[in-house]
Formats: C-alpha cells, sequence, structure tokens
C-alpha cells in the first residue's frame, strides 16, 4: 500500500509540475517574457565578418555587452568592429580564426581567456553552403560543411562550457537552420551538418539539466533563407507563407529569443506548422505540400555569396 501512495504522490508531482510547465509556455506566448540584461557579459561570436554574425555583433554592442569577434576574414571582421564601436560598444575584441580547425580554435580560446576572460553567451554562427546535389558534391567541400557548420560546435563547447559549469551561468546559441529540421533537395551535406549541430546542442542542453547546471541556457536557432547572401539566387516558391527573410527582421528575432531565454526559435513561424505535419502526415502528403510550396525548386537557382 505504501508503495502504491508513494507512486501516487509522485504521479500527482509530475502531473502538477507539467500542467505549471504547459501554462507558463502559455502566459509566455500571450505575453512576452521579461528580457535579462546582457550589458557586461562577454559574447563570442563565430563568422562575425559579414551577415548575421555582423548584425548580431551590431545588437550586442547596443545592448552593452563585450564583444569577441571571431572571422577566418580580417577584413571584414575589423570592419565589423568599427561598426560596433560606432555603435555604442565599449570593448570590442577581433581574432582571425579558422573555426573548422581544432587546434586554432583551441589555440585562439586560450588567448580570449588571457585577454578578455570567461565567455559568458556563445554564438555558434560560422556556416557555409556549397549548394551542389550530393552526387556532384566534392568529398573536401563535403567536409568543409561538417567542419565549419558542426564541428566547430564541438570545439567551442570545449573550450569555453567548462568555465560556464564552475560559474553555473552562460547562455550557449546554436545557428542550425530550418534545413536542420527537414531534408532540403540540394542541400545535402549542408543539411546533414545542421542537423547535427541542432542535436549536439540539444543533447548538452539535456546534459546541463540533469546534472543541475540550470544557469546554463540553450537557444537553438532555426531560419528559413535570409536574404545575407549566403544562399544568393536561392527562391521561394510561397513567399507569404515562407519568405526569404530580411536580415534585420531575423537579427531581431535572434536577440530576443535570446534575451527570452527561449530554447527553440522557428524563422518564419509557418515553419512550426510544417513540423507539426511532418510530425504525422504520411510522406506521400508531405511531397505534395513540398511540390506545392515550391520548396524542392528553392536552390534551383543557387549561386551562393560572391566572392569579393
Amino acid at each position: 500500500m505504501s508503495i502504491n501512495l508513494e507512486s501516487m504522490k509522485e504521479l500527482l508531482i509530475f502531473l502538477g509540475k507539467s500542467l505549471f510547465s504547459v501554462l507558463e509556455a502559455l502566459v509566455f506566448t500571450l505575453i512576452s517574457k521579461p528580457q535579462k540584461n546582457v550589458a557586461g557579459e562577454i559574447v563570442l561570436i563565430t563568422g562575425s565578418g559579414s551577415g548575421l554574425g555582423r548584425l548580431l555583433a551590431l545588437q550586442f554592442a547596443r545592448l552593452g555587452s563585450v564583444l569577441v569577434l571571431w572571422d577566418i576574414h580580417t577584413e571584414g571582421n575589423e570592419k565589423t568592429c568599427q561598426m560596433a564601436l560606432e555603435a555604442g560598444a565599449t570593448r570590442v575584441y577581433t581574432y582571425t580564426c579558422d573555426c573548422s580547425q581544432k587546434e586554432e580554435v583551441y589555440r585562439m580560446a586560450e588567448q580570449v581567456k588571457k585577454d578578455v576572460g570567461d565567455v559568458s553567451i556563445l554564438i555558434n554562427n560560422a556556416g557555409i553552403v556549397t549548394g551542389k546535389k550530393f552526387p556532384d558534391c566534392p568529398d573536401e567541400l563535403m567536409e568543409k560543411s561538417f567542419d565549419v557548420n558542426f564541428k566547430a560546435h564541438l570545439w567551442t563547447y570545449k573550450a569555453f562550457l567548462p568555465a560556464m559549469i564552475a560559474k553555473n551561468h552562460g547562455h550557449l546559441v546554436c545557428i542550425s537552420s530550418s534545413a536542420g529540421l527537414v531534408g532540403v533537395n540540394g542541400l545535402a551535406d549542408y543539411c546533414a551538418s545542421k542537423f547535427a549541430a541542432l542535436g549536439f546542442a540539444e543533447s548538452v542542453l539535456l546534459e546541463m539539466h540533469v546534472q543541475n547546471y540550470r544557469g546554463i541556457k540553450t537557444t537553438i536557432i532555426c531560419p528559413f533563407f535570409i536574404k545575407t547572401g549566403m544562399f544568393e539566387g536561392c527562391t521561394t516558391g510561397c513567399p507569404t507563407l515562407l519568405p526569404i527573410l530580411e536580415p534585420e527582421y531575423a537579427v531581431q528575432k535572434i536577440v530576443e529569443a535570446i534575451l527570452q531565454e527561449k530554447v527553440y526559435l522557428y524563422l518564419p513561424k509557418f515553419l512550426y506548422f510544417l513540423m507539426f505535419l511532418k510530425s504525422f502526415l504520411p510522406i506521400k502528403t508531405g511531397l505534395l505540400i513540398g511540390d506545392y510550396l515550391g520548396i524542392f525548386q528553392a536552390m534551383d537557382g543557387f549561386t551562393g555569396k560572391k566572392k569579393v
């Protein structure tokens, strides 16, 4: 009898906590969750020399954060630094770093710790797109996709997570993709690397939860194509439901998600509905939806970022 009572007690506690969590989520769907203060936080952004990374740097500059900017292109990164200072940042540190190289990441991480201190917000933003059909994609390009889009996350987490654990304070931000949620024609290697990044970020989130490091937050971002040049030439067959995103809008929503400590952010919101449909519809129906939305032809005109 005592065992049954104990089991019933555990069940009631579980149901009560579950109901509270659902109600809390509903409340914060209707009203904005309070935003945390990131002034003085040390924010490291990979791929900061252009595009989304540069815009993220400018947003955090306006919020009073200390910026650590990593990019393989020195000139672009220095330009971001100058723009961040003009936007109000008081401390900006730039490093030329190839995030696909493990030893270089570790070496630069040690330098950051000496120069700046412990990173408290890590934004893994650096990414590349090959844009080739799988049979036509050279092996070295597929390996590079994994090195930049996924493996770099392993090395940066290894370098900066221990200090976050020691303080039970930090925020890990994974810039994945809608292509990390569903396969996309013409993006096999990119999808695989973004699926991997998302799965890795979720796994570390669970590790922090189980080990009771509740002060370490995770935010996983899954946007559709953004007009940063990376997906130049790509199209959408249904711009009302799946628009190619304006960079300023995407960055605004990403920063809001970080400040509100959301775990997931899909852009546009229609992606939430698509993922719901994917979970139960027959595959034939899913293919019909993909045809109707023009998703399978999205990469047909891909040219990619222009070299400068």
